[in-house]
């Protein structure tokens, strides 16, 4: 088994990649992070507010973010503004590639993945989704064995095997799609993530 079989805990864990992706446009407070991810509807960060504090702290611990001063406005409490460190670009870098390169049931993982897919290189992420690509061929390729061993069992006991069938090879196409854009130039490539920069609140 690979590392890309399975996917750790941190990995999963998408306001952390949220925090790392909104930092790599520059230094941010937590409530700036917070209105960004609300007023864009990037619904796959749950748990708001409190889950990005958290995920703040252990970024800090883990050395993957710092403290980049504080800022205050009229009428406003002092806020600690937060700078992603090398670590934390790379460590950006490998998760979203991980998680591009990795399909799993969990739709919200690839929609996170999709979302911050800028912060790659177009060759990275091209990769990635040709990884993804054949990471779902196998899946396809076990679950037609076995729907094809299973003859003669009543098909109302095999329609999620089906449907399964069904929902990968849609996906399969749709980022075969995607990687034709992209080799073709057809999809814009920013030169760093395309998000705007923090907002002044």
């Amino acid at each position: 088994m690979t590392a890309r079989d399975q996917l750790q805990r941190a990995d999963r864990d998408l306001p952390a990649l949220a925090v790392l992706a909104l930092l790599s446009q520059g230094p941010r407070h937590t409530y700036d992070m917070h209105r960004f991810i609300v007023d864009t509807r990037k619904d796959f960060v749950g748990g708001l507010p409190r889950s990005l504090y958290h995920a703040v702290g252990k970024l800090e611990k883990a050395g993957l973010v710092a403290e980049a001063g504080t800022e205050q406005s009229a009428g406003r409490p002092e806020r600690v503004r937060y700078a992603i460190t090398d670590a934390g670009r790379a460590e950006l870098r490998r998760r979203v590639s991980l998680l591009l390169a990795t399909p799993e049931p969990d739709a919200t993982l690839a929609y996170a993945a999709l979302s911050f897919m800028g912060a790659l290189g177009r060759d990275e992420a091209v990769a990635a989704l040709r990884a993804r690509v054949a990471a779902i061929e196998l899946k396809l390729a076990r679950i037609a064995g076995d729907l094809a061993e299973a003859e003669g069992v009543p098909r109302i006991l095999l329609v999620e095997a089906e449907f399964e069938l069904a929902r990968l090879a849609a996906e399969r196409d749709w980022v075969n799609s995607l990687l034709g854009e992209l080799e073709s130039g057809g999809l814009a490539w920013p030169g760093h993530a395309d998000l705007p920069p923090p907002l002044d609140r």
